[in-house]
């Protein structure tokens, strides 16, 4: 049976299955999950039914020819609210977003809005009025956030590939809870037209699937510049070729590793370091400290005061409407001066320029996507802190233009453990060319389907 991108188009250009038999499975496989809180909202079975069967009058060659997605609820679909899980913030968008524009001309099929922490503020997922999403291999752990239900949807097979969003990480921690690969591109390379804003400066639409080459598929569709976009950026995508003969792949010194006492996921860690090593990389050891504290400033200097920015009229009419934990962080955003913007503008910028020093040594870093693992009574009983812990090696990576690429590294019975594999911006195709290979060393299995990988396509070493 089909699971990934590339066996479902492999099969509608074979025609041993059609686009609108793939959208009802997305639907049977809904109905059979049972879990409401993954989607916000459906379409009616039968139009999404209907657009995959007049697929057929455009070709079988458009490069998601007949592909279910789903879209995080804070991306525009036209004829779908978006409410950002917030029902009170809901409204009509007159059109989609750029993203699912280009998705739909791509010949996907979108099949709903998924669920989120509430404004995109969050990295647990437990923040929605909405539900908490179960997580698709351990319904005790939390599903990550902020992008919950999009990974959750991937994971549990409802559909091979889904939309999110990545600020502080919300396109790479679920990604590792539920054993996904999750991919946040370079800024600007994918417009947000049509997103609602969480830091506006900072804001990627991410993409989940089973594997590295579905994601690569999706970002292939939807990314290049936008007029509607003042953020948006004329950027090289490339393509994913063989591993590099060499390259350089930066970590934590030993003792400025983070894992707040997990010692599986330190465990973990160091297998993934062996195996990019015996993959051929050569690993190099770095001083860390000026990428935790480009975190720290994320959540501590005046970003928050965009996240305040973007639902500033609804905090004025309606502050009740909020979740409690997010209504107490996005509030903290009027407090900040122009004085201390500035000065951490100009302490980002020194930032910067360390760890563009660090890349100019380097190919890549490779850094654990989450430090531990949660359930969600945890986070139910502590919310703020053990969110700020899953951002530990997140915040930094947009403040810094950095692209990532989370991928499985390890998973015990439903325990998970993932990488991140970051870069300069604009090095996105390079990261996917070690990723895919890494991914499918581990030999882990897709997702919670317990399928196993499909074989990787020829290599060829890139030069």
């Amino acid at each position: 049976m089909a699971e990934t991108v590339a066996d479902i188009l492999a099969a509608h250009r074979a025609a041993t299955m059609t686009p609108e038999e793939t959208v009802a499975r997305s639907y049977a496989r809904i109905r059979a999950h049972g879990d409401p809180a993954v989607f916000i909202a459906l379409r009616e079975e039968r139009a999404a039914r209907a657009d995959a069967k007049a697929l057929a009058a455009q070709g079988r060659d458009l490069p998601l020819y007949g592909v279910p997605v789903a879209i995080k609820d804070n991306i525009d679909v036209k004829g779908l609210p978006t409410t950002a899980a917030c029902p009170a913030f809901a409204y009509q968008p007159a059109r989609d977003a750029t993203a699912v524009a280009r998705l739909r001309q791509a010949g996907a099929i979108i099949i709903g809005k998924t669920n989120l922490d509430q404004f995109a503020t969050g990295l647990v997922g437990t923040r929605s009025p909405y539900g908490i999403p179960r997580n698709a291999l351990d319904p005790k752990l939390i599903p990550g956030g902020s992008s919950s239900g999009s990974a959750v949807a991937v994971a549990a097979g409802l559909v091979p590939l889904a939309l999110g969003t990545d600020t502080a990480g919300s396109g790479r921690v679920p990604a590792m809870y539920n054993n996904i690969v999750g991919l946040k591109p370079s800024l600007g390379l994918v417009s947000t037209h049509g997103v609602v804003p969480a830091c506006r400066t900072l804001d990627c639409v991410s993409v989940f699937a089973l594997t590295t080459d579905d994601c690569w598929a999706a970002l292939a569709a939807i990314a290049g510049p936008d007029a509607n976009d003042p953020y948006s950026r004329k950027r090289p995508v490339g393509a994913p070729g063989g591993l590099p003969p060499t390259f350089k792949v930066a970590v934590p010194r030993p003792s400025e590793r983070v894992f707040f006492g997990d010692r599986q996921a330190a465990a973990d860690y160091a297998a993934a370091l062996d195996r990019l090593a015996r993959l051929g990389a050569e690993i190099v050891a770095i001083d860390i400290e000026p990428f935790y504290e480009t975190a720290r400033l994320l959540y501590e200097g005046p970003w928050v005061a965009e996240r305040y920015a973007a639902v500033e009229k609804l905090i004025a009419s309606s502050p009740e409407a909020m979740h409690p934990v997010t209504r107490a962080i996005i509030i903290a955003g009027a407090r900040p001066t122009a004085v201390a913007a500035f000065k951490a503008f100009y302490r980002l910028e020194e930032l910067r320029r360390a760890a563009e020093h660090i890349f100019g040594g380097i190919d890549l870093m490779a850094l654990p996507t989450a430090p531990t693992l949660y359930t969600v009574e945890q986070v139910l009983a502590d919310p703020v802190e053990l969110n700020s812990r899953l951002g530990t090696y997140t915040n930094f990576v947009n403040l810094l233009d950095l692209c990532g690429l989370a991928v499985p590294a390890a998973l015990h019975g439903t325990q998970p453990f993932g990488i991140t594999l970051l870069a300069p911006g604009g090095s996105d195709a390079l990261l996917a060319s070690v990723g895919r290979v890494f991914h499918a060393d581990t030999a882990l299995p897709l997702g919670a389907l317990a399928e196993p990988q499909p074989a990787l396509p020829p290599l060829v070493a890139a030069k």
